[in-house]
Formats: C-alpha cells, sequence, structure tokens
C-alpha cells in the first residue's frame, strides 16, 4: 500500500471516530431536551425546527456535499435518533 493510500485511510478513520462522538453526543443532548420537553408538556418534534435545520445547513454548506445530500444527511441523522431512543 502506498503512503497516500494509508494517509488517507488514517485521516478518514479519524474523521469516522470524531463522527461517531459527535452523534453519541447528539443523542445525549436530543435525550435530554426530551426529557424537558416531556416535563413542560411540549412536542417531542417540531417539524418547523426540523426544515430549518436542513435550510441553515445547507446555507452553511462549502461542499461538495449538495443541498440535497444535506438534506439527505439531516433527515438520517434524525430518523437514527428517532430510532436510537424511541425505536421509531
Amino acid at each position: 500500500m502506498t503512503d497516500a493510500v494509508t494517509d488517507a485511510r488514517e485521516a478518514i478513520d479519524a474523521i469516522d471516530r470524531s463522527l461517531l462522538t459527535a452523534f453519541n453526543r447528539r443523542l445525549e443532548l436530543v435525550r435530554k431536551l426530551h426529557e424537558h420537553k416531556a416535563t413542560t408538556g411540549m412536542p417531542l418534534r417540531d417539524p418547523a425546527r426540523e426544515e430549518a435545520m436542513v435550510a441553515r445547513l445547507q446555507g452553511e454548506n462549502q461542499g461538495p456535499l449538495s443541498d440535497d445530500g444535506v438534506a439527505e444527511l439531516v433527515q438520517f441523522v434524525l430518523g437514527l435518533t428517532r430510532k436510537e431512543l424511541y425505536g421509531e
């Protein structure tokens, strides 16, 4: 294997670990937020917030991920979050 391949794979592995850490932290924060919402009678989901998240991230995205890719990524993260926390 070339040094370029090894270096690229190591960099990708580091990013993957960062993504995993960030997602686990996100799950913790969402769980806490939902506990608070449940005690105050607020709905757990906020479709307007979800739409705003997509739009904001699309506006902040510097590529190469497309706007459609950003929307798909957000929907995946939200769906996985619901599945992990509530088995949905």
